[in-house]
């Protein structure tokens, strides 16, 4: 009998035992974020449904080219001349959260540059797309001219953070965008990168303002638009959102590129065409899109956020916007960021609290000029005196020599005769 009961206790401490096991592998698994959803509104679409991770062992990416192949200083550089006011600062003190694809730590102008690196993907830390890499060479990639490497990164004394936030150029689960900017903002950055768009998600949108209830300014791309979208604004996220510095891009000939929206209202302009940057393997790559200009001003914010540490992310927003070379073309906001002016200037209402150490500049942002009528006026006078000049010569011309062949007789006929 007792034999009897010890096997029926073992046979239903078994069965036990094999269905917690059972609901164990049953639960389902963990979302590859932990931003919860949040309900939709009116303004904001759903949220969608959490992307499994995709592991990413093996990168198939695109050859870039050496350092050699770079012909002279990249036009970006020329147009912006960064390198002036390094003598005020590099951004020195200001860490720079990159939430994109990862960043190639072992590239030569970007090695010891990146203090921590994070993943929300669920993927590995590896650049498999490379956006991430080219960002952070545009940002802050060493000067290694004595090599005769002649690309150069806008503020390269800045602290780098990279947040994998994407693992391909479109189709990112949009809560990865998320939770990188809210872990940037947890990290300690001053200056937020993100070079993605998404639609309008609240949970995104909460991110957002997360990161600058820490001071955190955000800098990102206005987006790309396709031949069917233009002429139409089309707001991309989080450049839309309240307190971000949002970005267009303009080409080397200094007009709004074809893929930068000229109706969607943006802070600021900056190259974005044909832009020579890093890639990963120690290479470099040429691309275009409005995702290489946003990185250029982030550079910026963190040079005036180095120079003028007390300014918090309004004012150092407000300041890129007042700076920048007054743009008269829809589309380009307050005109291009202006580095030099961006840095040096002289803004009512704003005060350094610490002592200058050169001597700023006062600017005067471009805007039409105003009419002058007095200058008008004398400018029709003089035009008519000239005309009237002009017309008694021809008239001169012609009667004179008229004149004389007739004996200066006159040509009307007597009605007798």
């Amino acid at each position: 009998m007792l034999a009897r009961r010890v096997a029926w206790c073992t046979t239903v401490l078994l069965a036990a035992q094999l269905m917690t096991t059972g609901m164990a592998a049953a639960a389902p698994s963990p979302s590859p974020t932990r931003t919860a959803k949040a309900k939709p509104t009116r303004s904001a679409r759903p949220a969608p449904q959490p992307q499994r991770p995709r592991q990413q062992s093996n990168c198939q990416l695109e050859q870039g080219s050496p350092a050699s192949q770079i012909q002279g200083e990249p036009w970006a550089q020329q147009r912006l001349g960064f390198t002036d006011v390094w003598q005020q600062t590099k951004g020195g003190g200001v860490t720079v959260a990159i939430v994109d694809s990862g960043v190639d730590t072992s590239h030569p102008q970007l090695r010891g540059k990146v203090a921590e690196s994070v993943d929300v993907t669920g993927t590995g830390l590896q650049d498999c797309v490379g956006h991430g890499t080219e960002a952070a060479g545009i940002i802050a990639a060493r000067d290694m001219r004595h090599q005769r490497i002649p690309f150069l990164g806008v503020a390269p004394g800045v602290r780098l953070i990279s947040i994998k936030a994407a693992v391909g150029r479109t189709d990112n689960d949009p809560r990865w965008t998320a939770e990188g900017i809210r872990k940037a903002a947890d990290m300690g950055a001053k200056v937020i990168n993100v070079s993605s768009q998404t639609p309008n998600y609240r949970f995104l949108q909460e991110a957002v303002e997360y990161a600058q209830s820490k001071d955190a300014l955000i800098v990102a791309a206005a987006g790309n638009i396709q031949d069917e979208q233009r002429g139409t604004a089309t707001a991309a996220y989080p450049a839309a959102y309240e307190g971000v510095v949002s970005v267009g891009a303009i080409g080397p000939e200094g007009s709004l590129a074809q893929f930068s929206n000229a109706k969607t209202p943006v802070s600021v302009i900056a190259p974005g065409e044909n832009i020579i940057t890093t890639w990963p393997g120690g290479t470099y790559k040429s691309d275009s899109g409005t995702s290489f200009a946003a990185p250029y001003v982030a550079g910026v914010a963190a040079l005036v956020r180095s120079y003028y540490p007390r300014l918090n992310h309004r004012q150092v927003k407000r300041r890129l916007e007042l700076t920048a070379d007054g743009g008269t073309v829809t589309g380009t906001g307050g005109g291009m960021v202006n580095p030099g002016y961006a840095v040096t200037a002289v803004l009512e209402g704003e005060s350094r609290g610490v002592i200058p150490t050169t001597r700023p500049r006062t600017v005067s942002i471009a805007r039409p000029e105003p009419e002058d009528a007095f200058t008008r006026n004398l400018a029709l006078s003089v035009a008519g005196g000239a005309l009237a000049l002009a017309a008694t010569a021809i008239a001169a011309g012609v009667v004179i020599p008229a004149g004389r062949r007739r004996g200066w007789r006159p040509t009307r006929r007597d009605p007798a005769s």
